[in-house]
C-alpha cells in the first residue's frame, strides 16, 4: 500500500530565528545541515525530520527533542496513528529529493511538490519491525565510525609526541617534493572501464574512498601525459567543498587515472617521508597556511605555485620512517574496521532498497 505524505504527516515551515535566538537556549535551531545555533523557543515537537528546503534537499535529519527550524528547513511530523516517525526518516534516507528540485541554481523544494510523495506504508506493527532492523545496521555503522576517529585520534597524539614542530627546520614544498598535477579536465568515464578514476571524491580526511568510477586503457593512455602516481603518494584535494582533504595512495592500487581537482605529492627520499608528510598537512598548522592562500567565491581553492609556497617541517628523516611505521600498524586496524564499515553499508543499502522500492 502506498500513501502520499499529504494523508499521513505535516509540513512544518520554518522562520527566521533572530527573535528566539540565544547561545544559552533550550532548544536546537535546525537548518538544512544541521544546528546552527540555540533558542529560547521551539516550533517543532520531537521525533521530527528536518529536510531542506534549499540548499542540502538530500540530507535528512531526526530530531528526537523540540527544535526551531530557520526558513531553509522543513519539518515533516508523521501522523502518529499511522506513520512511524523514524520510518519516514529511513525512507526520507532512501528518497532522492533531487527529483523534485524546482531550480537550475539552489537545489529547491516546495510544499506542494512533497506532499505529493508516494511512501510505502505497511502496518504500524511492521514499519517498527524494519525501523528496529535499520536501527540495528545503523547503530553498528555508527559505532565503526566512531572507532575509525579515535584511531584517527590516535595518529594525530603519535605525531604532537614524536615531533616538536617548535623546534625543527622548514622548508618549502617546492624543494622537498614533486608534484603530479592534472587538474582542469577529468578523462571520459567508461561503464566498463578496468583502471580506477581518483579525484577528489576520493580523497577523504585521512582515508581514502574507493568511488566506482573508472577509465578505459585507451582514455588512461591518452590521459595520463604529466606522470604517474605510486602507492603511498599523497592525495591532496585543491579546490570545492573538500577542499584541504588529504589522504596516501593504497598500497593495493598501483595503476589508475588521476582526475580533477587533485594533485599528488611526492616527498623526496630522505627528506620528507610520505606518511609523515600526509599526517603534517591534516595539522592545524598546516591548515592555517593553505587558508592564507586560498582564492575563490564559493569553489574555494589554492593554485599550485602558492601550495608549493608552504612550508613542511624538515625533521629527522629516521623518526619520521619511525612514525610511518606505527601508522602501518594503525592503518591494519583502520582496513579492517573499513572492510566492516562498507560491508554493513551495502547490507543498509540493500534492506532500503528492499523496504522502501
Amino acid at each position: 500500500m502506498m500513501a502520499r505524505f499529504a494523508d499521513v504527516l505535516t509540513i512544518v515551515n520554518g522562520r527566521n530565528q533572530k527573535k528566539v535566538e540565544n547561545p544559552n537556549g533550550r532548544y536546537p535551531i535546525y537548518g538544512s545541515g544541521g544546528v546552527m545555533g540555540y533558542a529560547d523557543d521551539y516550533i517543532c515537537e520531537g521525533n521530527t525530520v528536518v529536510i531542506g528546503r534549499k540548499g542540502s534537499i538530500n540530507n535528512p535529519i531526526f530530531v528526537e527533542t523540540p527544535f526551531w527550524n530557520v526558513d531553509t528547513a522543513f519539518g515533516l511530523c508523521a501522523d502518529p496513528t499511522k506513520l512511524s516517525a523514524k520510518y519516514l526518516y529511513y525512507f526520507c534516507e532512501k528518497f532522492d529529493f533531487e527529483q523534485l528540485n524546482t531550480t537550475v541554481t539552489i537545489p529547491s523544494l516546495t510544499k506542494t511538490n512533497l506532499l505529493n510523495v508516494q511512501i510505502p506504508l505497511p502496518a504500524l506493527d511492521e514499519q517498527y519491525r524494519i525501523v528496529a532492523v535499520l536501527d540495528k545496521v545503523s547503530g553498528l555503522i555508527a559505532k565503526c565510525q566512531v572507532q575509525l576517529d579515535k584511531l584517527n585520534l590516535l595518529v594525530k597524539a603519535r605525531f604532537a609526541e614524536i615531533f616538536d614542530l617548535n623546534n625543527c627546520n622548514f622548508g618549502l614544498l617546492r624543494d622537498n617534493t614533486e608534484f603530479i598535477d592534472y587538474r582542469g579536465h577529468t578523462p571520459t568515464l567508461s561503464t566498463d572501464g578496468k583502471i580506477r578514476m581518483v579525484n577528489a571524491k576520493s580523497v577523504g580526511k585521512g582515508v581514502f574512498k574507493y568511488i566506482d568510477e573508472f577509465v578505459s586503457e585507451e582514455t588512461y593512455t591518452r590521459w595520463m601525459r604529466r606522470g604517474f602516481a605510486c602507492p603511498g603518494d599523497v592525495l591532496f584535494v585543491t579546490e570545492g567543498h573538500t577542499f584541504g582533504n588529504v589522504c596516501q595512495v593504497p598500497k593495493e592500487l598501483v595503476k589508475f587515472a588521476l582526475g580533477q581537482r587533485v594533485i599528488t605529492i611526492q616527498g623526496h627520499k630522505g627528506v620528507l617521508d610520505n606518511t609523515f608528510l600526509c599526517a603534517y598537512m591534516q595539522t592545524d598548522r598546516f591548515i592555517r597556511d593553505i587558508n592564507m592562500y586560498k582564492t575563490g567565491g564559493t569553489a574555494q581553492g589554492i593554485r599550485s605555485r602558492d601550495l608549493e609556497k608552504i612550508e613542511v617541517p624538515l625533521c629527522p628523516f629516521s623518526r619520521q620512517e619511525y612514525f610511518g611505521k606505527y601508522v602501518i600498524q594503525v592503518e591494519k586496524m583502520r582496513t579492517f574496521i573499513n572492510r566492516s564499515l562498507e560491508n554493513l553499508k551495502i547490507l543498509k543499502k540493500a534492506l532500503m532498497q528492499e523496504y522502501f522500492g
